[in-house]
């Protein structure tokens, strides 16, 4: 036996939404630990960006990244992705579900009925349709890690006034991962986490607070190797919090 044949397979890890901001740091982080990512996003040009960077950091890696173009509203594409994946690699050892819409900052009755069915789309239904999709590939991985990256909007102890639209989504996305690390951690290697970054530099939090000062905020690349320690086979933690501003692991009160 060769020792190549004795080393551990690559990982294969996807990032949605990562042609920028919190998924680009994760995709970068991810290739740097020595992963093989698959990174989906909608914007093209941003994501071939992300390509050369990848390719640059790791040039002795033959097949470092591959490049997922796609609108997450497009759900017969996110089936389409799952047996792509398939063909190619036969399982999945990482998924982060990073990709996210704000949408309006408004009073709930005035929220325009397509901005609240787009945000779902994006932040609730995609999500669930990525676990329908995937779930059988980080079945055979040995160590499946799934990261869905939530918010403070939704899980703090007080909700915000017109901030409805965005923290239902994320409550509902919360309330999805949590069944799923339940509906996993008996059956399978699989383990789930819930991610809040907390307050980073990007773009989606510079339109939602836009008197803030950016230079006073932590960049997403502080942010990236936890994911990718959240992501690796030694994480063992599943259906909980992990909070970055704090660096703690929440646990979720048990049912009554």
């Amino acid at each position: 036996m060769s020792a190549s044949e004795l080393e551990p397979p690559v990982r294969i890890a996807l990032v949605t939404g990562a042609s920028r901001g919190i998924g680009r740091a994760a995709a970068v982080a991810l290739a740097r630990s020595g992963a093989h990512v698959v990174a989906l996003a909608r914007t093209q040009g941003a994501l071939e960006e992300l390509d050369d960077e990848i390719r640059a950091l790791r040039p002795d890696a033959e097949d470092p990244v591959t490049l997922a173009p796609m609108d997450l509203r497009d759900f017969a594409a996110i089936d389409r992705l799952g047996e792509a994946l398939y063909r190619r690699w036969g399982r999945l050892d990482a998924f982060i579900g990073n990709a996210g819409a704000l949408g309006v900052l408004s009073p709930l009755h005035h929220v325009d009925p397509k901005e609240w069915e787009d945000v779902m789309a994006v932040n609730v239904t995609a999500n669930w349709r990525l676990i329908r999709s995937l779930d059988p590939l980080l079945r055979r991985s040995p160590s499946g890690r799934v990261a869905f990256i939530t918010s403070g909007a939704a899980s703090g102890e007080e909700l915000r006034a017109y901030w409805g639209l965005y923290a239902t989504s994320k409550a509902a996305l919360d309330a999805i991962a949590r069944t799923y690390a339940a509906e996993t951690f008996n059956t399978s290697n699989i383990r789930v986490m819930l991610v809040n970054p907390g307050p980073l530099r990007t773009r989606m939090r510079a339109k939602a607070m836009p008197g803030e000062d950016p230079m006073t905020l932590r960049v997403p690349e502080e942010f990236a190797p936890k994911l990718v320690e959240i992501c690796s086979p030694e994480w063992i933690e599943t259906g909980k919090l992990y909070d970055f501003p704090t660096d703690r692991i929440l646990s979720f009160r048990a049912p009554a």
